[in-house]
């Protein structure tokens, strides 16, 4: 039997996530549920329709801590913890602070290094650039892949692909070296909380840094790594341009590549691509060999992932190799490869 809301006993969170959507209206509530787990949309669904009603003071109430809470995790962004929290208690009082801060930190994870992302990136790298590649790479780890990406950009040449190969394999750090690094972090940032620094970096973070780093950056950092780690430098390239990514080019580079591919790996490499990927491509092939190749995806019948991966990888590497001769230009995230 639907409920009426905040009644008789203190609300649980997806009770108040709940009243918070039915005050946001459907359209709010429908941007934000985009942004939420099957789970957790499922059990927010749930408890919206066995609500029968809001009174004003509980609509006010779950509205009024919504914005503390929103207020809360804007200022801790912008200066950490302690500068929230003088904040906070300027405006809501001592006590109502206190609350609202211990409600966000029990459930947010207050990453190491908040405060320097608010730091202009070359003045980041004269703090750390003379530091351990261990302690630069554990660092950067922790910021956005826009600001890391600019600091890798500048470090010195012998320098950058060290501390990209030491992001790339943080989640493979023994703790000896984590103690190690936190030792030297102590001395320069004694204010920071210790965390679980094993958590971050890994094979993606590099990913995204070097997918937003300039071409030359990239190219000599990938060079080094294919000497030194020729199986992680293996395992970066074939996630920093993924065979969906065919989409971001445009139809002369997309038929530049087509010209260098075998027709059967075409085939089978569509075989397990999005409708959206095989429109793109087929639409640049010619219409009879277009036609051959739906008849030859048809004909082959079910086939096996691994098959299918393989030849994606093949056409990847083909597209990389063009890219590195010049002839097609994949869009980067540095912005500065413009086509004329």
């Amino acid at each position: 039997m639907p409920k009426a809301a905040g009644k008789d006993k203190e609300m649980d969170g997806v009770e108040k996530a709940a009243i918070l959507l039915i005050a946001l209206g459907p359209e709010k509530s429908a941007q934000i549920f985009k942004h939420l787990k099957e789970d957790e949309i499922e059990q927010l669904t749930l408890e919206i329709a066995n609500t029968s009603s809001v009174s004003p003071q509980t609509k006010e109430m779950v509205l009024n801590e919504f914005y503390e809470v929103c207020l809360a995790q804007q200022y801790i962004a912008e200066g950490g913890i302690s500068y929230a929290k003088e904040l906070l208690e300027k405006a809501l009082g001592e006590d109502k602070a206190k609350d609202v801060i211990s409600k966000l930190t029990a459930s947010l994870q207050v990453r190491p290094f908040e405060f320097v992302r608010k730091t202009d990136p070359s003045q980041l790298l004269n703090f750390i650039q003379d530091e351990h590649p261990q302690t630069i790479a554990l660092i950067l780890s922790y910021l956005p892949a826009s600001m890391s990406s600019m600091v890798v950009s500048s470090l010195p040449p012998e320098k950058q692909a060290d501390v990209a190969r030491r992001i790339a394999q943080m989640d493979r750090t023994s703790p000896d070296v984590i103690k190690q690094v936190e030792k030297v972090l102590e001395r320069k940032l004694s204010a920071l909380v210790n965390q679980d620094y094993t958590i971050v970096g890994g094979v993606d973070a590099i990913v995204e840094i070097l997918n937003s780093v300039d071409r030359g950056t990239e190219k000599h950092i990938m060079e080094t790594l294919e000497v030194e780690e020729p199986e992680l430098a293996d395992e970066i390239r074939k996630k920093m341009f993924v065979f969906e990514d065919i989409l971001s080019l445009d139809d002369r580079a997309i038929q530049r590549v087509l010209r260098d591919v075998d027709n059967a790996d075409l085939a089978l490499a569509l075989k397990g691509a999005t409708e959206e990927v095989q429109n793109v491509i087929l639409n640049n092939l010619s219409k009879r060999l277009a036609v051959m190749i739906r008849e030859d995806m048809d004909f082959m019948g079910p086939v096996r992932m691994k098959d299918v991966e393989e030849a994606q990888q093949k056409i990847v590497n083909v597209i990389r190799k063009l890219e590195d001769s010049a002839e097609i230009v994949i869009a980067r995230g540095g912005g500065d490869e413009i086509i004329v």
